[in-house]
């Protein structure tokens, strides 16, 4: 299974993804956006999704979504009316040069051709303006959290302990900004952690009978640890953010 295939996968369950995947804390999108904070934002949520990411940003600022999955669009429109969601991507943004303020991604960049994403958003980004990354991952500093993705057995990204640091945003368009961590603690059930697990790539793309074997995995694993037997808990998750700053003057191209 091809990268450009998994990252295809999540619009046949766009509706489980509005409604399981986590958001992103208040903090962690504060500091994304705190070198061009003051004054009226223009902010485009890229890769938007569902729009879990739209939501954080709606209040901070004029918000453009984009987004190239269909599924995926109607969702965030049925959430958030009235919002300019777009058909587009990464490598090809349906904005004019130095229009935003702020290019936010949440949980995707690792899905972008790199070279023509960073093109792009040099391109749509004022001088001066941010790129941020966000990512939700499990807090792999929890016992029970680390035990959880060994029973399971499945590819999955756990996060990095805290003194390592997340990959940067690196290109000369930019210059790096440096990165941040923050909790996002997630209620959940034992049922509702597997809801949202159907909605991972590695389950979407997965064979049917390996994928409810590593869910059956999970379940008795969980049913068998006092921190997630007796009904709700909470999911322990670390959203991590990288961050650059576009330069004055870049040396991009229109990839």
């Amino acid at each position: 299974m091809t990268t450009s295939s998994r990252a295809r996968s999540f619009g046949a369950a766009a509706a489980a993804y509005a409604e399981h995947r986590p958001g992103y804390p208040a903090a962690a999108v504060d500091w994304a956006l705190a070198p061009v904070a003051g004054g009226a934002l223009r902010l485009l949520d890229l890769a938007a999704g569902t729009g879990k990411l739209t939501e954080a940003l709606l209040p901070r600022g004029t918000v453009v979504a984009v987004e190239p999955d269909a599924a995926m669009r109607a969702e965030l429109l049925a959430r958030f009316p009235g919002t300019d969601a777009r058909e587009g991507s990464a490598e090809a943004i349906p904005l004019p040069d130095g229009c935003v303020d702020a290019v936010l991604v949440g949980q995707a960049w690792h899905w972008f051709d790199a070279d023509r994403a960073y093109a792009e958003v040099a391109r749509v980004l004022r001088p001066g303006g941010v790129l941020a990354a966000l990512w939700n991952g499990d807090d792999a500093n929890v016992d029970w959290v680390r035990g959880f993705h060994e029973a399971g057995r499945w590819e999955s990204h756990v996060v990095r302990a805290p003194e390592a640091e997340p990959p940067q945003l690196v290109h000369p368009a930019f210059v790096t900004d440096g990165f941040a961590q923050f909790p996002n603690l997630v209620p959940t059930t034992i049922e509702g952690l597997v809801a949202t697990l159907r909605t991972h790539s590695w389950s979407l793309v997965s064979e049917p009978a390996e994928r409810e074997e590593a869910f059956d995995r999970l379940r008795a694993y969980l049913e068998n640890r006092p921190e997630t037997a007796s009904g709700e808990f909470e999911l322990p998750l670390v959203t991590d953010v990288v961050r650059a700053v576009r330069r004055e003057r870049v040396p991009y191209s229109r990839a």
